[in-house]
């Protein structure tokens, strides 16, 4: 088993903290000081302001307007703590005012003016390849990437056709190492097929499926983009919300990923929880990052999956390699809207769910002194012999 790094060895390491969905509009939007109108298209609650309730009857009042910065509460001052050179997420909400509604059922959207809040967090890149990026069509589209390319964040995943869709997000750390960031999102993840990016057609990256020709073909487009010394992260937006099951077609794309792109990390997301992690080749996989915020409180159902319990990703990539150093994770529970420090019990209660589902793919969870929790990992391949 491989184990974390002490903090004496940082500077060989990029460090790169990694979010999950960050599902900002509807009720968060609306307790930010400059939030959209509340009306909904959903089959039960038509105003956005009726989250807000929800939330207050389970965890008492959130005062209105809120700083910019509340929504990351105690999180802000462990991302200060580890000094990270990138900070990600996936943003699972488009950042507009438009009133093109897709009828999907679920539309998510925060004000430009709200998207500040990401600005608090010093985010530096957003992922958009996913299935509420277009919930605004795409004027809302439009609207989002002009908004965060003004905040100066890097985006990847959708763009106003095929190349700036496909293009990574490239971030730039200095003394020649580079990190690129590629996105894709994936049908079974709720993604409308009609919102792919096409030549002449704003969209989104999508993969039509995860069959060996679509691994080859996105493989050689991350080649070609990438060069020597690079850092690849491949983020994909893929699978239901809930259940913890990684099925086979996904592990093999993840593995062709870490094979056949390059990619030091694979990113995945959709699950409103975390799902197993695996090693492969020196490489971390991601299956699902879980929610980082969202307006959840109050609605029932799905209880045992404990979607008010987030993780910050805090993944060390040697500069080198970009072999996998050390994984710690951060946990946190959003209440109020807002993150705060997950207890020692709700931290017990993810070692030990996380612990149940990785123990397959060769990864065990382990709790830190400071609350944190590190994994120890048995690769899932030999060591690549140019490494």
């Amino acid at each position: 088993m491989n184990d974390a790094t002490s903090h004496s060895e940082r500077r060989d390491f990029a460090r790169i903290v990694l979010g999950g969905d960050v599902m900002i509009g509807r009720g968060i939007d609306q307790v930010l000081p400059h939030p959209c109108p509340p009306r909904l298209y959903e089959g039960y609650v038509k105003s956005a302001m009726d989250y807000v309730h929800l939330a207050e009857t389970v965890d008492g009042t959130i005062p209105k307007p809120v700083a910019p910065s509340y929504v990351w509460g105690e999180a802000l001052c462990a991302l200060d703590h580890l000094q990270p050179d990138l900070r990600i997420v996936n943003l699972e909400t488009a950042v507009t005012r438009s009133e093109d509604a897709e009828p999907k059922g679920i539309n998510y959207r925060v004000s430009p003016e709200n998207a500040e809040c990401l600005a608090a967090a010093r985010i530096d890149c957003c992922i958009l390849a996913n299935n509420h990026v277009l919930d605004w069509g795409r004027a809302g589209l439009s609207e989002s990437l002009e908004t965060l390319h003004r905040m100066k964040i890097r985006t990847a995943g959708a763009g106003q056709d095929l190349a700036r869709a496909r293009a990574p997000a490239v971030l730039d750390l200095g003394e020649g190492c580079r990190v690129l960031v590629f996105a894709f999102a994936c049908p079974d993840s709720g993604v409308p097929r009609h919102w792919a990016a096409t030549d002449g057609r704003a969209g989104v990256n999508l993969l039509p499926d995860l069959s060996q020709d679509a691994l080859g073909e996105a493989a050689s487009n991350i080649r070609r983009a990438a060069r020597p010394g690079d850092i690849v992260i491949v983020s994909v937006h893929w699978g239901p919300n809930w259940g913890y099951d990684v099925p086979a077609d996904e592990r093999r794309f993840a593995r062709g990923l870490v094979d056949e792109a390059g990619a030091a990390i694979v990113y995945g997301h959709s699950s409103h929880h975390p799902k197993p992690i695996e090693v492969h080749g020196g490489r971390v996989i991601l299956y699902g990052c879980g929610d980082l915020l969202n307006d959840y409180e109050g609605i029932a159902g799905y209880e045992e999956f404990r979607s008010d319990l987030a993780l910050l990703y805090v993944v060390d990539v040697t500069r080198a390699t970009g072999r996998l150093a050390a994984l710690h994770m951060i946990p946190m529970r959003i209440h109020r809207f807002r993150l705060r420090s997950a207890s020692d019990v709700d931290t017990d209660w993810l070692a030990s769910r996380l612990n149940l589902e990785t123990h397959a793919f060769g990864t065990i969870v382990s709790l830190n002194g400071d609350g944190s929790l590190r994994l120890s990992w048995r690769d899932s391949s030999p060591p690549d012999p140019s490494d």
